[in-house]
């Protein structure tokens, strides 16, 4: 059995670069389709069978997963065999995914705090994979992630799925976008400004009906400029390359639930993070390409209050399909910006900003500021009230971290018997923007001035560092936030 690590061990591998290793391939592509092909066969018998039994409503009539066409592997320009990151940054975009997730009831022990639970999950190898030959720096499953697994296989897989989706994009699309900033943004939380996605959202509004879409949007951006947006389908398993098949596929199916532009031509990234008891963790990736994407805005538009269009409540339900020779349109299930009304575009990027921003105060703690940034749809509810720094995330901490100072929030615990702090803020001047406060004076967020500031740090140099002077392991990311951890002194008596 292998001996429990020491806390400065663990602290130092957080910070270690290490290799994921990507596969996305032409192979790939056909194995998907295979595995598509399997899953629509099953689900056809399955109606019949229920058809046959007298189980189907009157007139039902089966009918095919829709599913993101054109699949086709990355260009080895924008990601090779393996991506270089280190976890503590990986564990860093799961904080920053959970922020807005709404997953507890004590923000502070239940969400916000997430990505702790996996700070020993996993650890470096030696293995000769894809073929290359990595030398203790292919990323695995450690002996304290296996045992998580056995006991939240499910969670562990979904959340580490999302955590190496969205940091693997991150390179992707900085390369592939050079000039522009990048933002990750929860999908459901930005469509419910203008949807009702579930009868669970209590709105007068109709649901949508179609419970298929992408777990997140990336938004790229400059500063009053039209924006991109590309849908990110992600999931994570713990069995093997079939299943990541299986769930690329099924990940196609929720990447089309959502068009910006005409039909078929919105872009979108599919991962399975194939976590493996034994073998290095494996990225699967494919991409689908399109003109479509685009927010555009009018020339003209002032980069100024860029607040949230409250007069657009609904851009409509379903998705707009062009006829073919005789074959009048017809209208999909799904969520669709644009193209019928130029103002949808405007408005969703107003929402993607918006959303953006109330991540950022999210995850500095910041509640009160996170409530007026979302709508009652968009969970502000759930982030308003007095929240005790023992059960929720209070914005009560600030720092100066490697010659920065940060404003957010911190948690104390446990590791290895030894007692740690982790905190997590964000950029002062950034956070400043954002900060919104009711007593008087009253003050709203800035999120024109948020987006230049953030837009200027592309400058500043960003990922995982040892602050000395902090003692502990910082990563700073490109938007302005940071999570950070170190030992506390002992006590006297320890």
């Amino acid at each position: 059995m292998a001996s429990t690590p020491k806390t400065e061990e663990v602290l130092n591998s957080l910070r270690q670069q290490v290799s994921v290793s990507v596969h996305s391939t032409r192979e790939l592509v056909g194995k998907v389709d295979e595995a598509a092909a399997d899953k629509e066969r099953e689900r056809r018998e399955t109606f019949e069978k229920r058809q046959e039994e007298g189980k189907t409503k009157t007139g039902e009539t089966y009918e095919p997963l829709r599913r993101k066409p054109g699949l086709r592997p990355l260009p080895g320009t924008e990601v090779g065999l393996s991506v270089t990151l280190t976890f503590w940054d990986v564990l860093h975009h799961l904080g920053r995914g959970l922020a807005l997730s709404q997953r507890g009831a004590s923000r502070g022990l239940a969400e916000h705090w997430g990505s702790l639970k996996y700070c020993q999950a996993l650890s470096a190898h030696t293995e000769t994979q894809l073929g290359l030959t990595h030398e203790g720096n292919l990323l695995g499953l450690s002996d304290e992630g296996k045992r998580i697994a056995m006991y939240y296989k499910a969670l562990q897989s979904e959340e580490l799925g999302h955590a190496f989706a969205l940091a693997v994009s991150e390179q992707i699309l900085t390369r592939r976008y050079p000039e522009h900033s990048i933002s990750f943004v929860r999908a459901d939380t930005a469509l419910r400004a203008g949807w009702t996605l579930t009868s669970r959202d209590k709105a007068k509004t109709k649901t949508v009906g179609y419970p298929y879409r992408p777990q997140f949007f990336a938004e790229v951006w400059k500063p009053g400029e039209s924006s991109r947006v590309i849908p990110i389908a992600c999931k994570g398993n713990h069995s093997d390359r079939q299943k990541a098949y299986e769930q690329l596929a099924s990940a196609a199916v929720h990447a089309d639930g959502v068009h910006i532009g005409a039909w078929n031509e919105t872009p979108a990234l599919l991962f399975s993070t194939e976590i493996a008891l034994t073998d290095p963790l494996t990225v699967h990736v494919l991409h689908a390409d399109g003109p479509g994407g685009w927010l555009h805005i009018p020339d003209g538009t002032p980069a100024a209050d860029i607040g949230l269009d409250l007069g657009n409540e609904q851009p409509g339900i379903g998705i707009l399909k062009p006829g073919q020779g005789k074959d009048p349109d017809s209208s999909e299930p799904g969520c669709q910006v644009g193209p019928k009304d130029p103002k949808d575009y405007e408005w969703f990027q107003r929402v993607l900003a918006r959303v953006g921003a109330a991540g950022l105060t999210a995850f500095a703690g910041d509640g009160e500021s996170t409530a007026a940034l979302l709508t009652t749809r968009q969970g502000s509810d759930f982030f308003q009230g007095f929240a005790h720094a023992a059960s929720g995330s209070v914005q009560d901490q600030d720092y100066i971290l490697l010659g920065e100072k940060f404003e957010g929030t911190d948690h104390v615990f446990r590791l290895n018997g030894k007692r740690v702090q982790a905190f997590s803020g964000v950029a002062a001047d950034v956070l400043g923007s954002l900060i919104t406060r009711q007593d008087p004076p009253k003050r709203q967020a800035d999120i024109a001035t948020y987006r230049q500031q953030v837009h200027a740090r592309r400058a500043k140099e960003n990922g995982t560092f040892w602050d000395h002077t902090w003692a502990g392991v910082v990563s700073i990311g490109r938007d302005g936030t940071v999570l950070a951890m170190r030992q506390i002194p002992p006590f006297r008596d320890e």
